[in-house]
């Protein structure tokens, strides 16, 4: 991953970052296609977050991915925005353009949709209910990616009712809001159920949730990555649903903003799960 003088430069924004896998998956695949390149993880406070992203043309970045808490401040300081970033409200790409100014994207939702094609039939959701659990930024990505996917009515459930409503609002289209204390009502004839909340994440409470009332068909979808296999995945495949972990997701997100910086459409392999797996309990 070391460049020379030449290399195209890009990185990962976030408060705190150093839990980021971003620069280990991004490092191998500048290793893998001998590419000249770099790509940094950069602590930036919030309120510096303005003054960072205006110096990224100055340094030579060609453009930087954010995490948290950074994605929706930056909507409103990159000079444009493409359209899914706008309605989802947040942006966790950037590129630099030639002009020096910065284009915001939002690929959280091409990875969730990329992820689970890959890993199940995901036409069944198609003009059908599905479930998600979350109202925070990533189901709203979720949610718009469902949407632009042909879902039918997405039934939405989150410990705050409040903020499940508001983003129903928000967002638009067939959002049923279903009370968190009644969430197994929305699992009858459900084709996908997708955990977003942090709840089951490693150094989390777990997610206290029955799937008695879920079909069997249904795909499961948990977008924790630590650990890979959460209590909510194993139950599923105990009751014998398809299943699909978190991984994919980080994995698949990242391949456009690759592609900006460096010029070359990456390829989501086992060889690469293998190596950011590695990275995460290093």
């Amino acid at each position: 991953m070391s460049g020379t003088g030449n290399a195209k430069i890009a990185g990962i924004i976030g408060w705190p970052v150093g839990h980021s896998l971003s620069p280990c998956l991004h490092g191998y695949w500048l290793d893998q296609y001998g590419i000249d390149g770099c790509y940094i993880p950069l602590a930036v406070a919030p309120e510096n977050l303005a003054v960072a992203l205006s110096a990224l043309p100055k340094l030579g970045f060609a453009g930087a991915n954010l995490t948290v808490p950074h994605k929706e401040a930056a909507l409103a300081i990159v000079d444009h925005s493409d359209d899914l970033a706008t309605r989802i409200g947040a942006v966790n790409t950037i590129v630099v353009q030639e002009d020096g100014s910065l284009e915001g994207r939002n690929t959280d939702g091409y990875g969730f949709i990329e992820s689970l094609s890959a890993a199940a039939d995901l036409n069944i959701v198609k003009q059908n209910p599905v479930v998600v659990l979350g109202a925070g930024g990533a189901a709203r990505s979720i949610i718009v990616a469902l949407q632009d996917y042909g879902a039918g009515t997405i039934r939405l459930t989150n410990r705050t009712l409040e903020r499940a409503e508001r983003m129903r609002e928000e967002i638009g289209g067939d959002i049923d809001v279903v009370d968190w204390n009644q969430r197994a009502d929305a699992f009858n004839d459900a084709t996908l159920l997708v955990n977003t909340t942090t709840l089951g994440m490693s150094g989390q409470p777990a997610l206290d949730i029955e799937l008695d009332t879920l079909p069997k068909t249904a795909i499961v979808n948990d977008i924790v990555y630590s650990p890979l296999e959460t209590n909510l995945l194993r139950e599923a495949v105990k009751r014998g649903n398809p299943t699909v972990d978190g991984l994919g997701m980080l994995l698949h997100q990242a391949r456009p903003g690759f592609a900006a910086w460096f010029g070359r459409e990456p390829d989501v392999t086992d060889a690469l799960r293998a190596h950011v797996l590695a990275g995460s309990s290093s």
